[in-house]
Parts: C-alpha cells; structure tokens; sequence
C-alpha cells in the first residue's frame, strides 16, 4: 500500500483547518452549556425545569433585576417592576407595577420564561396559577445575595457567577481600610423608615456595619428589619444615628430622642434619596453602597485625612 504523498500548500491546508476546528471548540461547547436543559431549587423549594437556559425574563424586585444584568442577562429581561431603575437600559423595558399593583395580564402578555420575585411578592401564586414558572429569591441578608447569585448563575448558564459575588464581597471588605479609627466600635442605629424600621444586624445593611467595624443597636435576635419601640432606640443610645433624608425630619422630636448620643453630638448620616435607594438595595452596587457609608463616617470625623492624603505630622 502506498501512502498519499502531500504538497506544502495541501499540508498547510490541513493545519488550518485543524485549527479552525479546534478554536470551534471552547464556542460549541459554550453554546451546549446555552442550549442544555436547567433545573434550579429556589428559596422555596419549587424545582423549576428548562429545556434552555431562559430567554425572556421579567423581573419584579430592582435588587433581582440588578443582578441579572451583572451577571451579563440585561438583554434577557422583557419587562421589569416600577423601582427597577439601575442599569440605564431597563428604563426602556415595560414597567409592571410594584407590590400592590403588579400588572399580571402584561406580564402574562409579555410570554415570560420566568418571573423572578421575591418571598414577599403579592402574586406569585397567581402567576403560577396562569401557568408562568416564578422563581423566588431572598434577599435580607449577604448569605441571601450570594446564594441568589448561584441559582441565577446556574438559571441563565453562567458558569462563574459566584466570581461576581466574590468581585463584591472583597471590595465591601477593602472599604474597611477607610473608616477612621475613632469612630470603630461605635454604636449606630439605620433607620429603614420612620415607622421605625431598622436594619438589624443580621440584614445586609448590618453586615455592611459590621464590615465596618461599627456596633448595631438592633441585635441578631430582632430579626434583619423589625419594627422598633421608639423608646428602644432611647434606650440603647446609638453614638451615629444613620437615616434617609426623607425620615430625619422631626426625629429629635420624638419623646426621649433629643438626649440620645447621637443627636447631641449631630452624629448623623444623613443619605439622598438616590444614596438611601442605593443603600438598601442588596445587589451587586453593595460595595457602592459600603463606600458611601464610610464616606459619611469620614465626614463625622474631621481629623480625618481624604483619600490619598496622610495626616499632618504634629
């Protein structure tokens, strides 16, 4: 038998085409993962099955919607809720009402997927009901947000999405580094809302704190957001007192409030609406949300060098 003799240009021939075929590769097996059959376990427990990855998403919590689209799924979103304001482009999508209002016949129009909510969502199981697949996700604390990355990560077939997660957690931790000294160790109270609402240690916002080095008020055992007793906050006496623009009016009026550490001293972190929206949504701008805390503490203590500045020597 004799072997096939080849020219120079016929074996540069077959060396390109291997290596086409072999720079395919990493893409066919990309657009396998995209194309293969899903199932996730939300919080719930409900084992909800694709035969995809989902293409048309709707999302009806702006904290949910924010991390689809950090995990690089903007384009997947077909209509999202009223508050849903973050990254620019979902302003263009339909708006689907908030809790008391959701739009179920548009959502049902819009041939979703899936609806993304959470625990405290009016209509799920109406949704459910009418047929649509709702995945539920919670978001009280970072635990929460970490596991919602992983089971979206794992819905929209995003193999490093708990790498977003880790991207954020180590930044919340770097803003540590910029708190002053003085205020370590302080005790604070965040007011929600002027019910009062807290955020407690155990929510997002009071890990946040505790990142920080700060003491919350509102123990573990109150849960992530109780509603407070007015008199509790006297008595436990926050040394800063950090509250959203729309709330601090009247607060030294409350009985008892006008003797707490705080207000004495005009400890106060008082955050724009835009900065309270940002604070308290517990998605991928929690670094964000972190730094603008610390900025606040920075400007509670004038001693204080600003960034990239050492402090005078004496």
């Amino acid at each position: 038998m004799t072997l096939p003799t080849f020219s120079n240009a016929h074996r540069l021939a077959i060396q390109l085409a291997l290596r086409l075929a072999l720079g395919a590769i990493p893409g066919l097996l990309l657009w396998s993962a995209q194309a293969a059959p899903v199932k996730v376990a939300d919080v719930q427990g409900h084992v909800l099955q694709w035969d995809a990855p989902p293409r048309r998403i709707v999302s009806l919590m702006p904290s949910l919607t924010e991390s689809i689209c950090a995990l690089g799924a903007c384009d997947r979103l077909v209509g999202v809720d009223r508050y849903s304001n973050y990254p620019a482009q979902v302003n263009q999508l339909p708006k689907l009402g908030g809790i008391d209002d959701t739009q179920v016949e548009t959502i049902v129009a819009l041939r979703p997927d899936v609806v993304v909510v959470t625990p405290y969502s009016r209509v799920q199981d109406r949704l459910s009901a009418l047929g649509l697949k709702v995945l539920v996700l919670e978001t009280r604390s970072q635990e929460d947000v970490q596991r919602g990355f992983q089971t979206l990560g794992q819905m929209l077939a995003v193999p490093d999405a708990l790498q977003v997660w880790h991207r954020i957690e180590a930044d919340m931790n770097a803003k540590a580094a910029d708190v002053p000294a003085s205020l370590r160790g302080m005790r604070v109270y965040f007011e929600v809302d002027s019910a009062p609402y807290a955020a407690g240690e155990s929510s997002f916002i009071g890990e946040i704190l505790g990142q920080l080095g700060l003491r919350n008020v509102v123990g573990r055992e109150l849960g992530p957001f109780p509603k407070l007793n007015p008199e509790f906050v006297v008595r436990a006496n926050p040394q800063i007192i950090m509250v959203g623009q729309r709330n601090v009016g009247g607060m030294d009026g409350r009985p008892g409030w006008r003797g707490i550490d705080a207000l004495q001293a005009q400890r106060l972190c008082v955050f724009a609406p835009e900065e309270s929206e940002l604070i308290t949504r517990p998605g991928p701008r929690m670094a964000e949300a972190a730094g603008l805390i610390v900025q606040c503490l920075r400007r509670l203590d004038p001693a204080a060098p600003g960034p990239g500045k050492t402090r005078p020597r004496s």
